[in-house]
């Protein structure tokens, strides 16, 4: 009732008035409201206007400079609602804000429960996790967000959402991409099976889920195998043991924390005690963060569409 009456209220407000001088406004005003420490970018120089500048939106968001400038400016108004949602998250708008930059856009509203959309309290949380690797990821296993250490642990991802950032897609259907010991295999498996399992209960008869799993039953044997046994569980921390091709095997203590809805998960990776995993993650800060972009882009922030996909990931685990 609550979404239908602000959608009537917004829609009084609106009728009859074109949509890209609206969006444009909000679009702006959004940004005015930002400075560079509010999304984890560094803050270089004095600004001779507030907010964050359009490129740095731009980079956040996944999309080029000029068509971010074409839709703050009202010569564009129709983003697509994947390039909606990036410019949502990298605004730092909360649902409701989501909601109303897809009405301005002329889109669909978006589920609120497992709709891929950040909180900015959550994302403030993780970019204050600087000396830990951090990944925040949808309850179906696609990554959303991941700060400098993380990008060196799972590698570059597409900065396009869909099955090429999903770890769990990828575990399955790439066997190459474990970077886990052969031995840890199983166990890692049926813990990523169990987990969908809670998920397929929560979110019964979701389409979202239901395609994802029959892709999955038909795509890996050895998914349809464990799918079969009916066992469900969702693992809020676990020991594993991720292979980087630079330093080596790193021992970490994976701890996961869940939204109220547990449709966004965040996975802080600590290093395991009495091993030498504290050394490699600072070793891995040196040599691996030096060439990454900054905190929050297209790679290591929420995706969206306008720039070409990153190469596909080295490293794939959860």
């Amino acid at each position: 009732m609550r979404r239908t009456l602000d959608t009537r209220i917004r829609c009084a407000h609106t009728e009859g008035m074109s949509a890209a001088p609206l969006l444009a406004d909000f679009l702006r005003r959004r940004r005015e409201l930002l400075r560079p420490g509010d999304v984890g970018l560094p803050v270089t120089s004095r600004r001779r206007t507030p907010g964050l500048r359009r490129e740095e939106v731009a980079m956040l968001a996944g999309v080029s400079v000029d068509y971010y400038t074409r839709l703050e400016q009202g010569r564009e108004s129709s983003p697509s609602a994947s390039v909606a949602g990036a410019l949502a998250g990298a605004l730092q708008c909360d649902l409701d804000q989501r909601d109303h930059l897809f009405h301005l856009a002329r889109l669909p509203l978006p589920p609120r429960h497992a709709g891929h959309h950040v909180r900015p309290g959550l994302l403030a949380l993780a970019r204050r996790l600087t000396d830990i690797p951090v990944l925040i990821t949808s309850d179906l296993g696609e990554v959303l967000w991941c700060n400098p250490l993380g990008s060196a642990l799972v590698g570059d991802l597409p900065a396009r959402p869909g099955r090429d950032r999903n770890l769990v897609w990828r575990w399955f259907t790439d066997p190459t991409s474990r970077a886990m010991p052969e031995a840890d295999w199983d166990r890692i498996s049926a813990a990523h099976v169990s987990d969908l399992r809670a998920v397929a209960a929560r979110r019964a008869a979701d389409q979202e889920v239901t395609a994802f799993v029959e892709d999955l039953l038909s795509r890996s044997a050895e998914f349809r195998e464990l799918w079969q046994r009916h066992d469900v569980a969702t693992h809020r921390s676990d020991v594993k043991t991720l292979l980087h091709p630079e330093v080596g095997a790193v021992p970490l203590r994976c701890e996961v924390l869940l939204t109220p809805d547990e449709d966004v998960w965040l996975l802080a990776f600590f290093p395991l005690e009495g091993t030498d995993a504290a050394e490699k993650l600072e070793l891995l800060r040196v040599i691996g963060v030096q060439e990454l972009h900054p905190a929050g882009s297209a790679v290591h922030g929420l995706p969206g569409e306008e720039v070409p996909p990153q190469p596909p990931p080295a490293h794939q685990h959860r």
